[in-house]
């Protein structure tokens, strides 16, 4: 079964292609970035090393998936004797609302729908509607997939997820909280509890996805139960250029002062802070990590603040569970920063969470366990892999409607 899975941003189409017959096995993967901008080029993964494969203007979506497509099939570098051969499309659909609290076959009630929540994602789901589109354009007939970020959260309680504003705003807006990278929250719980030999059904597990953006979830029992994440995607913890949750009031103070447009307010609050505004430095953690090990003030300071924020989420999401049996530590940061690993875990062995320093220093790049022997709680480190869950959602659902 040959799947190829999207995740189209508003210049980009990411993609990988899945044969789900062969254990999983991706065929290859690649990348179309600057479309709409001068410069326009198809990156494709070739014998383990990236390769650029095409260079031109790419004026729009559709052209870049028709690129994809030859590429797969034509050139130096076929994978495919024919696009035929492709069954079915996944695709990587931010915002769900709560229209959607599972993946569904699109169609145009489902188009319709997605649309509607633009204005929750206005970056985001009017141009994965648009590699939707396109590929219909370019392959129509073959079955379509949406896979959202946000339905994973949908099972949060309405206490958890509302906010203390008149509750008519939820009824005319739905102002609430919808929390993001659900498919990569679920995908690292389901892996860790198969490492760790857990039962997801019977477990309280954290899950901490540290990257550019990041966000940690309380899942109980297999089902999200409240999550970092918001409205938007600001909220929760201090990221690479986001705030996290500041108190709004900073917001009204410095329009006053500074006397900031809501286009400047946005570009603090997503672009200016996080570890780039503390540290003055980068939004890149290698860069700050660097930064604190020379002595910097400001990077050790953004770095203890970073990992404050997630040992304080630590202890919230253990209070709400009334325990944790398993912290999960994913993303590019998550996954790859064993010294930030350390610090988030530092003064939390009276939750039974223990750190093995071997062990996390090695784990680096690899599934595994970190925890120590005597340590009551499981910590793992799980390399978050998004578009192999939306492969295994689209072959759910084609497989269904066969």
């Amino acid at each position: 079964m040959i799947i190829l899975v999207l995740n189209c941003g508003s210049s980009s189409i990411k993609f990988q292609l899945f044969d789900l017959e062969k254990q999983e096995q991706v065929i290859t993967k690649g990348i179309v970035e600057r479309i709409g901008i001068n410069g326009g080029c198809l990156k494709r993964c070739v014998a383990g090393a990236t390769k650029v494969l095409k260079e031109q203007d790419i004026p729009d979506h559709t052209i870049g998936i028709q690129l994809v497509l030859d590429s797969l099939v034509k050139g130096e570098y076929p994978v495919l004797s024919d696009v035929t051969e492709i069954n079915a499309v996944g695709h990587r659909v931010v915002h769900g609302a709560e229209v959607f609290s599972d993946s569904v076959i699109i169609d145009e009630a489902v188009k319709e729908q997605i649309m509607s929540c633009s204005d929750l994602a206005p970056l985001h789901n009017p141009a994965n509607l648009k590699g939707i589109m396109s590929l219909e354009a370019v392959l129509p007939g073959v079955p379509q997939i949406a896979v959202f970020d946000t339905s994973f959260h949908q099972t949060m309680p309405d206490y958890a997820y509302l906010y203390g504003i008149p509750y008519s705003y939820y009824e005319k807006y739905k102002i609430r909280r919808y929390g993001f990278h659900g498919v990569s929250h679920k995908y690292v719980a389901e892996e860790a509890c198969r490492l760790s030999n857990k039962k997801i059904k019977n477990s309280k597990i954290i899950t901490c996805h540290l990257g550019n953006g990041a966000s940690m979830a309380a899942i109980e029992n297999g089902v999200s139960v409240d999550t970092t994440m918001g409205f938007t995607p600001v909220a929760g913890l201090m990221m690479g250029t986001r705030c996290g949750t500041i108190d709004p009031g900073i917001l009204l103070y410095l329009e006053e002062k500074e006397h900031l447009s809501i286009s400047g307010i946005n570009r603090l609050i997503n672009k200016e802070s996080g570890l780039q505004g503390i540290s003055g430095l980068s939004s890149d953690m290698r860069d700050v990590e660097k930064a604190a090990d020379e002595g910097i003030y400001r990077a050790e300071l953004a770095l203890k603040m970073y990992t404050y924020r997630i040992r304080k989420w630590i202890g919230a999401f253990t209070a709400i569970m009334n325990g944790v049996d398993l912290v999960v530590f994913t993303g590019g940061v998550g996954e790859n920063r064993y010294k930030l690993r350390e610090k988030v875990c530092e003064n939390l062995s009276y939750l039974g969470i223990k750190l093995d320093k071997d062990k996390n220093i090695a784990s680096c790049g690899e599934d595994s366990i970190i925890s120590s022997s005597d340590s009551s709680v499981s910590i793992a480190v799980i390399k978050t892999d998004e578009e192999l869950v939306i492969a295994r959602e689209t072959l759910k659902l084609i497989r269904d409607i066969k």
